[in-house]
């Protein structure tokens, strides 16, 4: 089955007195992009977090967020580390903007309490190994939930292109069936025309013939519409065979597009060129839905 590029997955599981909380959100991309945001004290573990969805994901912009929580407390007051050096720092940064930009606004404590790491904790810390075996716990459920998504989003999205797909074909067999009818109505009109001129003089039959026979190569769309018929069978082959065949799909689009346009240049029949235009809308409809399969 086909699956979608778009998925959302969240999980918050608890290991060895830690809480880990993963958030992880997809949308399409041309490759994949994956992008990791995590504690300091789990950053040692982004490569692993980044083997880990690509496994699973082959396309897609992947954002990725983990928190990591102490869910066994003890006592806070000797836990809890304020960094007065890294304060300094922000405190003295402050000032030299407001110098540079003339802010006349007073400098608070609240402006310095939301700043990156000014608050610690002194809890034992644990071998990156265990923190990676509760991180991953948490990781692989979150991922779950978000192919789980992806699959869902692209069932309904499989169902949608295969009727589109039958749309197409019907479209393509009916211009196959009109195509005959356009020479055989351009040999009645060209032979009453020429009548009309002479107004009964003979004219040669096989110069007409010829005019008929030049005009029907000329027009002929017979290896365009099998084309048509072999990209369509593709088309749906890859929609049952499922995984990362969105770039094959958008490929045999813009091919069926260029034979539509073939079809279109070559012929000049009323009820053919409104099935072109049609068949255009609907490839460009296909192509826009196809952009969100990975």
């Amino acid at each position: 089955m086909i699956t979608s590029m778009t998925g959302y997955g969240r999980s918050d599981t608890a290991h060895e007195g830690r809480r880990f909380i993963v958030e992880i959100k997809s949308v399409n991309h041309r490759n994949c992009e994956i992008s990791v945001r995590l504690p300091l004290q789990l950053s040692p573990l982004e490569i692993q977090i980044k083997q880990k969805v690509t496994e699973r994901i082959v396309r897609g912009r992947v954002e990725l967020t983990v928190k990591m929580e102490q869910t066994q407390q003890g006592n806070l007051q000797e836990s809890i580390q304020v960094n007065i050096p890294l304060i300094k720092g922000y405190f003295e940064a402050l000032r030299r903007v407001k110098k540079q930009f003339g802010l006349q606004e007073e400098i608070k404590l609240a402006h310095l309490l939301g700043l990156r790491d000014v608050f610690s904790t002194s809890e034992e810390d644990l071998p990156i190994d265990a923190l990676w075996a509760g991180l991953e716990i948490s990781l692989d459920s979150a991922l779950e939930e978000l192919m789980a998504m992806r699959r869902r989003e692209g069932a309904s999205l499989h169902r949608d292109l295969c009727e589109r797909a039958d749309t197409i074909k019907d479209a393509v067999d009916q211009v196959r069936e009109r195509a005959p009818w356009v020479v055989t109505e351009y040999q009645e009109r060209l032979a009453a025309r020429i009548a009309e001129l002479t107004k009964g003089i003979g004219f040669d039959d096989a110069r007409l013939a010829q005019e008929v026979a030049f005009m029907a190569e000329k027009s002929d769309i017979t290896e365009e519409l099998t084309r048509l018929d072999s990209h369509l069978q593709q088309f749906r082959s890859f929609l049952d065979k499922g995984g990362a065949v969105g770039r094959n799909l958008d490929f045999l689009l813009q091919e069926m597009h260029r034979e539509v346009n073939t079809v279109g240049s070559k012929s000049s029949d009323i009820d053919i060129v409104r099935k072109v235009i049609a068949l255009k809308t609907e490839i460009a409809k296909v192509r826009e839905q196809i952009q969100n399969i990975e």
